[in-house]
């Protein structure tokens, strides 16, 4: 296990397995559409040729997660054993899977009639390749994101997996180049916070290094769209992607306009989604990617609420994997510590709205009646969660502090206008559940921080948040109010 990862890294490390997954269902829904204009709106309106339904992911994002499971438990990817387990559990997945892309589906129906082994795929993908002459298909690189998570430490070892991970269904070099510059690129992004898709360049053979940089500089001059005819092979599909990244402009942080440079994230994935063919492609390899840069905290409230997918996971459940993926299957660093919490407050309601509930952990297991949505200001267990209710992942303890907490806020806001009895909570009722409450009132009632702290200090009494939550109330919401 390694204990050396920061709180900011780990929040990258999830970015990295959330962000691939809202790329991909946000564009599975303008999959082969015509482009569409800079600022035309996009959403997970679900739909594309399966069909999806809205924030389900695909193919790609599946197959990840596949990948994700074995390295969770701390496996070396590279062993054999392990590429066994992901051959065979994609192979029970495609059995089932809809909108599976065709080399994929080849591969693993060719290697499943033998017998299905990592062997028997590579067998497969190889004779394909020497039957057809093209393999360098762009899923390999859509799925590749939790190999970069494996090995933040070791970074040739992460060069071998990505290449074998890649060749048990695209025997093309290319697509193994490809992957090997992306998870490079991602684990560059996690343990730094930088973009930089160059970085992975000397792990490329020298007779195709040139080809790649020259690549890379295309998609920097051209726009995602320009490459979007291709973007079925690895090598464009990585270009297009990298082009909706560095052709997006990147913010500049001004809380007082609501405006963060990890807005970032979002706006990539939206200018892939926009380019016309494989959108769900390269929109989630975009994501992969500026997910690692920005964390999951920067993924919007409504993406995180509606994502879902194969194996019946959710956002907390992308989380969780990311997480062990990191640790090296170790979940002892991220023990819930609530569950030995003493003298837990009840839940009390909000000074301004009676249907808005705020308390801690512990109380999800005794909520008043007719709460149906809660938010989690920490991490929880999953056998936590009260059965049937709406559930919303809101950390803010992280490392997009204003932009979380205002996104938390604007979560609320919009379950409350939904009619909904939200429970808003954290480890204790001492400090981010206050905090959210507070900018809640001042948004929505109008008060100031000050009078809305009073407010809820008056119902709250065990209040102690600390200076960096103050502070940011009063950037969100400085004397005389704010826009929303």
């Amino acid at each position: 296990m390694n204990t050396s990862r920061t709180t900011i890294q780990r929040d990258r490390a999830a970015g990295a397995l959330v962000g691939l997954a809202s790329g991909d269902a946000v564009g599975a829904g303008y999959e082969f559409d015509p482009p569409m204009a800079a600022g035309h709106p996009v959403a997970m309106i679900g739909g594309g040729p399966a069909p999806f339904q809205p924030g389900e992911w695909t193919d790609g994002t599946s197959m990840a997660i596949a990948i994700a499971e074995i390295a969770a438990t701390g496996a070396d990817l590279r062993h054999e054993d392990s590429l066994d387990y992901i051959a065979e559990r994609w192979h029970w997945w495609s059995r089932t899977a809809k909108g599976i892309d065709t080399q994929t589906a080849t591969v693993l129906s060719m290697a499943g009639s033998q017998g299905i082994s990592a062997q028997m795929c590579r067998r497969a993908a190889q004779d394909l390749h020497e039957r057809i002459g093209r393999s360098g298909g762009d899923r390999s690189l859509m799925r590749t994101a939790p190999v970069a998570l494996s090995y933040l430490d070791d970074e040739d070892a992460l060069v071998v997996a990505a290449r074998l991970i890649s060749e048990l269904t695209h025997f093309h070099p290319e697509a193994g180049d490809a992957c090997v510059l992306w998870c490079l690129a991602i684990r560059h992004a996690v343990l730094t916070g930088d973009l930089e898709v160059r970085i992975g360049l000397p792990h490329i053979p020298s007779g195709r290094r040139d080809t790649w940089a020259a690549r890379v500089a295309e998609a920097e001059q051209a726009g995602a769209y320009h490459f979007a005819l291709g973007n079925e092979r690895a090598a464009s599909a990585l270009q297009a992607a990298w082009a909706a990244v560095v052709h997006t402009p990147t913010p500049t942080d001004d809380p007082v306009c609501r405006v963060f440079r990890a807005d970032h994230l979002r706006l990539a994935i939206e200018t892939a989604a926009r380019a016309r063919g494989h959108t769900n492609t390269v929109a989630a390899i975009a994501g992969g990617l500026v997910g690692a840069a920005y964390g999951a905290s920067a993924v919007p409230w409504h993406w995180r609420l509606t994502l879902k997918g194969w194996p019946g996971l959710n956002t907390r459940g992308l989380v969780k994997l990311a997480n062990l993926t990191v640790e090296g299957g170790d979940a002892r660093t991220f023990a819930v510590g609530y569950r030995a919490c003493r003298n837990v407050p009840r839940p009390v309601r909000h000074p301004d709205d009676d249907a808005l509930w705020l308390g801690a952990a512990p109380s999800l297991h005794s909520l008043p009646a007719g709460i149906d949505a809660v938010v989690s200001l920490c991490p929880v267990e999953d056998g936590h969660i009260p059965a049937g209710v709406v559930h919303l992942h809101a950390d803010i303890g992280c490392s997009n502090r204003e932009l979380a907490l205002l996104d938390s806020a604007r979560a609320v806001e919009a379950l409350r206008a939904q009619g909904r009895t939200v429970f808003a909570h954290g480890a204790t009722a001492t400090n981010r559940a206050p905090a959210v409450a507070v900018l809640y009132a001042a948004r929505c009632r109008g008060r100031s921080i000050d009078a809305a702290l009073d407010g809820v200090r008056a119902v709250m009494s065990d209040v102690d948040m600390e200076p960096a939550l103050r502070r940011a109330l009063h950037v969100l919401h400085p004397a005389g109010g704010g826009g929303r």
